[in-house]
C-alpha cells in the first residue's frame, strides 16, 4: 500500500466515528510523513493566521501563536496560496520567529496552503531538523491532506472575512474590458459557489475507479450532444467547442484523476485534486491563449462533477441574470446562454479567449478582468453590465439603476425600428453619402451582412478562425473559409487582414517568445514577414478563394513602407502563380503604428486604400495598453491631437486617390462616427451590433452645419483634453440620438 493511500486510509479510519480532534489528525499526518512537527494554521478574522493544532510544537502556543497574511513562511503560503518549500527555513530572509513555539531546532519547512470554495482557510505545515527540500511525492501527500482539512477548519472557525456586513450593501463598481458590447441589467448569479465532495476518503478503490468510468461516459456523451444541437457544424464557435472535446478526450489529465482514487481518495475528491493541482500549475501561465485551457479544465472538471453525483444541468434564470464566474469555459457559456443569461462577467478572460469568441458570436454583452469581484458579489444582488463603457456595477443606487433602465428600454424600442433602416439609403440629411460595413471574424457572423444591410466587410479578422480552432488551418481549409465569406459578401467589397498573431493572441503551432511587452513585440505583420511560409499559405488560400473575383488584402502592424513593400511582395508572387487571377487585386494597410503617419507619402503611392485601426493606434499614441482597465477612458479619442492626425490622414489619402475607412471601435460609437463624416471620413466598418444605430443616425446628421463647428473647436482647443462636451453638446441641440 503506498504512503498516500496508507495515510488516507487511517485518516478515514479516524474519522469514520465523527469529527476526529485536529490534534490527533496533525500527529497521524507527523507520523506517516515522518516529519518531526505538522502543524496547522487557521485564518481569523483581520487577515491573522492562528495555530491551532500541532505536533511537535511547545503544546501552550496553540491559541497563543499568530502570523499575519504575508507574514513569515505560513504567512507568504497563505497570502499567496502557493506552496512553500524550504531547505532551512531558519535563514530565510522573511521568516519570522515566534519563541512561544520552540522552532529554532527545525531546519526544513514544507508551508501548504488549505483552500475551500476558492478561498484561502489556512496553511498546514510540516518540518524537520535536517535541512533538506520535500520530495514531488511528500508535496502531494500534504496538499491532499491539506484538501481534506478545509472542512475541519471551517468547522473551526476559520473564514477569510471578505467585507464586513456593511461593505455587503454598498454600491461598487469594477473597471473592466469589454469582450463582447452590449447591455444588461438583473440579478447577479455567482457562478463560482459549486459544492465540494460529500465524502473525501474512499472505502473502495476499485468502485470508485468505475464509477469514474461512468461519469467519464455521460459527461463525453453529454458533451456531444451539447455540441451537435448548439452550433451547426462549419462555423468557427463549434471550432471553439470542439477544442473542449478534444481536452475531453486527453487521457492524461484522466490518467491523473485515477492515481489520485488509488491513492484513496473518492472519484469527487480526485476531480477536485486534480483540477486544482492543474489550476495552481496554469495560473502561473501568462499567455492568455494558454489559460484558456484552464477554463476548458474547470468546465470539464464540473461537468464530471455533476456526471459523478447526478446532479441537474443549470436550468432557466430569471430575465436579466447577469452570470459572474472566475473563469468559464465555451462548453458552460452555450449552456448557460440557453438558460436565459442576459450577460457575463468573467474574472480571467482575455479578448482573443474561447469564451470572448463565442460571446460575440451569441450576441451576449461580455466583461472581462473585473478582479476582485468574485469575492463580494452574492448571488441575488442587483447589477449593471456595461459591456459598451467596460464597467460593471454593482447593487447600484435607484437613480443609477433607473437611467440605465430607460437607456435599456430606449436601445429595446430604437432596434425594433432600426429594421426600417435596412433598406434606406446611406445618405445624410444634407446629402452626403456614407458607407458602413462589418467587422467580422467568423462564418456564424457572414448572415448579419443581408440582416442590417451592411455594405460590406471592411475587416475580417482571419486570426479567429486559427484561435478558435487552436491551430493554422492548412491552405485548402482556410481556402474554403475565405470562399463563404466572398459567396456571402457578394458583389459588395472584402477586406480580408492577413493574419494578425503573437501579442494577446498566441501563435497555436508554436509558443512565442519572452516578452516584457508583448503589444509592441513580435506580433502581426511581424510574425508573418519572419515567418513567409505562413504568410503565403493564406495568400495563396485567399487566391485561390477568390477564383477569378476581386480581391483585397490589408497587411497588419505595419511600421515602415519597407515592411509594406515586402509583404505585397510575397501577395504579387502568389499572384503571378495562381489561376483564375482576381480580376482586381487590390493592396492596403491598417494605420495603427503612428511611426507611419511620417512616410505617408511614399506608403501611398504603393497601396490602394488604408484603413484605421483606432484601438491599436490609440495605445501606440499615448503609450496606454488598451487592455488595462485603470487607464480606460483616460485618453479621448475626441482629442486634438488625434483629429489633427485625423485631418492630415483624410487630406492625404484624398489628394493621392487613396480610400480610407476607420475599422477600429471607435467607428461604432456615434459621436466619433459623427465627427469621422465631418471630417470626411464617410467609410466606417464596425460589429453588426451598432450598424443600423450608426446609419440612424448619421441620416439624421447636417454635416454641413456640423462641420464649420467642429473646425472652430479644433481651431480653438487651447490644449484642451477633449472635445467630446462640446460635439455631445452640439448633438443634442440638434436632437441627435447619441
Amino acid at each position: 500500500m503506498s504512503g498516500t493511500r496508507r495515510l488516507l486510509t487511517r485518516l478515514r479510519e479516524m474519522m469514520a466515528s465523527g469529527a476526529a480532534p485536529l490534534a490527533d489528525i496533525v500527529r497521524l499526518v507527523a507520523a506517516e510523513m515522518v516529519a518531526e512537527v505538522c502543524s496547522l494554521y487557521a485564518l481569523r478574522a483581520g487577515d491573522v493566521l492562528e495555530l491551532i493544532a500541532t505536533y511537535g510544537l511547545r503544546p501552550d502556543s496553540v491559541g497563543r501563536t499568530h502570523l499575519r497574511m504575508g507574514e513569515g513562511i505560513v504567512g507568504i503560503s497563505a497570502a499567496t496560496g502557493k506552496v512553500q518549500n524550504l531547505a532551512d527555513a531558519q535563514n530565510h530572509p522573511a521568516f519570522a520567529y515566534r519563541p512561544e513555539t520552540g522552532e529554532e531546532q527545525f531546519a526544513s519547512l514544507l508551508a501548504v496552503p488549505v483552500r475551500r470554495g476558492g478561498h484561502i482557510m489556512g496553511v498546514l505545515a510540516v518540518q524537520n531538523r535536517s535541512p533538506r527540500r520535500y520530495g514531488a511525492d511528500e508535496v502531494d501527500v500534504v496538499e491532499t491532506v491539506a484538501m481534506l482539512l478545509a472542512e475541519a477548519l471551517a468547522a473551526a472557525g476559520a473564514a477569510p472575512v471578505i467585507e464586513d456586513a456593511l461593505g455587503a450593501t454598498l454600491v461598487r463598481q469594477f473597471e473592466s474590458v469589454s469582450l463582447a458590447p452590449g447591455l444588461a441589467i438583473g440579478p447577479v448569479l455567482n457562478g463560482g459557489l459549486s459544492a465540494g465532495p460529500r465524502n473525501f476518503l474512499a472505502k473502495d478503490p476499485v468502485v470508485e475507479q468505475e464509477r469514474l468510468e461512468r461519469a467519464l461516459v455521460a459527461m463525453r456523451r453529454d458533451l456531444d450532444h451539447l455540441i451537435e444541437q448548439g452550433m451547426p457544424a462549419g462555423q468557427e464557435p463549434r471550432e471553439v467547442l470542439e477544442a473542449t472535446r478534444l481536452v475531453a478526450a486527453d487521457d492524461g489529465w484522466v490518467k491523473r484523476v485515477g492515481d489520485a482514487i488509488r491513492s484513496g481518495l473518492t472519484a469527487e475528491a480526485a476531480v477536485v485534486r486534480v483540477a486544482s493541482d492543474l489550476r495552481d500549475r496554469m495560473r502561473r501561465i501568462t499567455d492568455p491563449y494558454l489559460r484558456e485551457r484552464l477554463a476548458d479544465i474547470e468546465d470539464l472538471a464540473a461537468r464530471l462533477m455533476h456526471a459523478l453525483d447526478g446532479a441537474a444541468a443549470p436550468g432557466p434564470v430569471a430575465p436579466g441574470t447577469i452570470l459572474v464566474v472566475r473563469r468559464l469555459g465555451p462548453a458552460q457559456l452555450l449552456q448557460w446562454h440557453a438558460c436565459g443569461i442576459a450577460g457575463i462577467a468573467i474574472e480571467e478572460a482575455s479578448s482573443s479567449g474561447h469564451a470572448a469568441i463565442l460571446a460575440r458570436a451569441l450576441g451576449l454583452p461580455a466583461l472581462g478582468g473585473a478582479r476582485g469581484l468574485m469575492d463580494v458579489v452574492q448571488s441575488g444582488d442587483i447589477a449593471i453590465l456595461d459591456a459598451d463603457e467596460g464597467q460593471l456595477i454593482l447593487r447600484p443606487a435607484s437613480e443609477v439603476r433607473e437611467n440605465y433602465e430607460r437607456a435599456l428600454t430606449a436601445r429595446a424600442a430604437r432596434r425594433a425600428g432600426y429594421g426600417r433602416l435596412r433598406r434606406e439609403p446611406s445618405v445624410t440629411a444634407d446629402g452626403t453619402p456614407f458607407s458602413l460595413m462589418l467587422n467580422v471574424g467568423l462564418a456564424l457572423e457572414l448572415e448579419q451582412l443581408d440582416s442590417v444591410g451592411a455594405a460590406g466587410i471592411g475587416l475580417f479578422r482571419t486570426e479567429i478562425a486559427m484561435l478558435a480552432r487552436g491551430a493554422v488551418a492548412d491552405t485548402a481549409e482556410q481556402a474554403a473559409l475565405y470562399s463563404r465569406v466572398l459567396d456571402a459578401a457578394g458583389d459588395r467589397p472584402v477586406l480580408f487582414r492577413t493574419l494578425d498573431l503573437g501579442g494577446d493572441k498566441l501563435l497555436p503551432d508554436a509558443p512565442p517568445p519572452e516578452e516584457e511587452n508583448p503589444a509592441m513585440g513580435w506580433r502581426s505583420l511581424r510574425v508573418a514577414l519572419d515567418r513567409p511560409a505562413l504568410l503565403r499559405r493564406q495568400i495563396r488560400a485567399l487566391l485561390l478563394a477568390a477564383a477569378g473575383r476581386p480581391l483585397s488584402v490589408m497587411f497588419p502592424m505595419v511600421a515602415t513602407v519597407t515592411e509594406f513593400r515586402a509583404a505585397r511582395g510575397l501577395l504579387y508572387a502568389e499572384a503571378a502563380r495562381v489561376r483564375p487571377a482576381p480580376s482586381r487585386l487590390q493592396v492596403g494597410t491598417m494605420l495603427e503604428v503612428p511611426a507611419l503617419l511620417w512616410q505617408l507619402p511614399s506608403l501611398l503611392k504603393d497601396c490602394q486604400f488604408l484603413s484605421i485601426g483606432s484601438n491599436d493606434l490609440m495605445q501606440f499614441l499615448f503609450a496606454a495598453d488598451r487592455g488595462s482597465p485603470a487607464l480606460a477612458g483616460r485618453y479621448d479619442f475626441l482629442s486634438p491631437p488625434v483629429l489633427d492626425i485625423l485631418a492630415y490622414v483624410q487630406r492625404q489619402t484624398e489628394a493621392a486617390g487613396v480610400s480610407l475607412s476607420v475599422c477600429g471601435e471607435v467607428a461604432s460609437r456615434p459621436l466619433e462616427a459623427l465627427t469621422l463624416a465631418a471630417m470626411g471620413i464617410t467609410s466606417l466598418s464596425m460589429p453588426a451590433s451598432s450598424l443600423l444605430g450608426t446609419k440612424g443616425l448619421l441620416r439624421s446628421a447636417d454635416l454641413g452645419a456640423f462641420r464649420p463647428v467642429l473646425n472652430g473647436l479644433r481651431e480653438n482647443a487651447s490644449g484642451e483634453a477633449s472635445l467630446r462636451e462640446p460635439i455631445a453638446a452640439w448633438a443634442r441641440e440638434h436632437s441627435l440620438d447619441v
